[in-house]
Parts: structure tokens; C-alpha cells; sequence
């Protein structure tokens, strides 16, 4: 028999569920990593979601093709519409309810 109340045993539980959760969400969010070219397709950035770049990829020859200028304008184009992207897709699941309520559990006798 255990000495714990059932309040504050149902309390317990509560907080392990949410623990749960938070860590169930926190995978997710961790997962968003947008991936979107630059225009020409010679840039393509990787952006988490929290808009951080966290990986930049140019093709071979990117750098010889295009000048100081250019290659800025592509390299920011791409990570405009990664960023954008990323965000969508936070907004995404942030929105898909990720907190889904449920009734609580009721205690025992007092």
C-alpha cells in the first residue's frame, strides 16, 4: 500500500505527462530544418527552427560564377525563403494543437 495521496500521486502523474510532452515537443521543433536554393539553385542554406542557419552548401564552381555582389544576393535570397519556410513549418505544428487538453485525474477520498 503506498503512503502517497492519491492527489498528489495524480499530481505526479501529471508532471511526468507533461515532462513528457515538453520533451516530445522539443524533438519535434528540433526536427524543422528548411532547405530552400537560391535562385539559380547554386546556394542552398539549412535553417532550424529557431532561424538559425546551420549548414550552408554551395555548388562547385558558385563562388567563379558569380561576383562579391551577386554571390551576397544569392546566398541571401536563399536563406530568406529557408528562414520563411522554417518558420511555416514551427507555426505548423504550433498550431496542430500540440498540447491536446485532458481532463484531469480526480483524486480519491480525502
Amino acid at each position: 500500500m503506498s503512503d502517497i495521496h492519491p492527489d498528489v500521486q495524480a499530481a505526479l502523474d501529471a508532471a511526468r505527462d507533461l515532462r513528457h510532452r515538453i520533451a516530445e515537443l522539443r524533438d519535434r521543433i528540433n526536427a524543422i530544418h528548411a532547405r530552400r536554393p537560391s535562385p539559380s539553385g547554386a546556394v542552398v542554406p539549412e535553417i532550424d527552427a529557431m532561424g538559425r542557419l546551420t549548414d550552408l552548401y554551395l555548388a562547385p564552381g558558385t563562388v567563379d560564377r558569380f561576383d562579391s555582389d551577386q554571390l551576397a544576393a544569392e546566398i541571401m535570397a536563399a536563406i530568406r525563403e529557408s528562414t520563411a519556410d522554417a518558420g511555416r513549418q514551427y507555426r505548423q505544428l504550433m498550431d496542430s494543437d500540440p498540447w491536446p487538453v485532458t481532463e484531469p485525474a480526480v483524486g480519491g477520498a480525502a
